[in-house]
């Protein structure tokens, strides 16, 4: 028996139903239309469907959508400002040629979002760490180590790029 879930997803409500066993990373994609949240593995090991939810990084494809009812739900789609204008984290990404096919991207982006705002000034050694709970096949993750720490010298002061 289908449930009716609402969730505020992007600072929307949100609402649509679901089955019992529907997973929240097919909710946000196939029921609400936010398909920036990947899907990888469906076993919570590659990080791609990564989502803030309640403000804490976490795997969509281990979360029941009733489970998140009443939630508030940040994708990969609520970091830019526009349809037109990147953030700091996702231009330092493109600067630093840090994504390729992109299909992890998302998640990445979205636990970096998240470790950052709690973490303002963290060790090159803390982001490479925080990346590893993430999988990618394309970039040698240097490149998205090198991206995250320009946004942490960008933030502490310094020009963006410098680091």
């Amino acid at each position: 028996m289908k449930q009716r879930v609402t969730i505020t997803l992007n600072g929307r409500k949100a609402s649509a139903e679901a089955e019992p066993r529907m997973l929240l990373s097919d909710f946000i994609r196939h029921e609400l239309g936010a398909t920036g949240t990947h899907v990888g593995c469906e076993h919570g090991v590659c990080g791609c469907c990564t989502v803030i939810i309640d403000g804490v990084a976490g795997r969509s494809c281990l979360t029941f959508a009733v489970q998140a009812d009443g939630a508030k739900i940040e994708t990969i789609e609520s970091l830019a400002p526009d349809d037109t204008t990147m953030n700091d984290l996702q231009q330092a990404f493109q600067r630093h040629h840090a994504l390729q096919c992109g299909f992890c991207t998302a998640g990445i982006l979205m636990s970096f979002t998240n470790y950052l705002a709690g973490t303002p000034n963290p060790t090159r050694q803390e982001v490479t760490e925080v990346l590893g709970g993430h999988l990618c096949r394309c970039t040698g993750y240097s490149n998205i180590v090198d991206a995250v720490m320009d946004v942490v010298a960008s933030r502490n002061g310094a020009p963006a790029g410098a680091a």
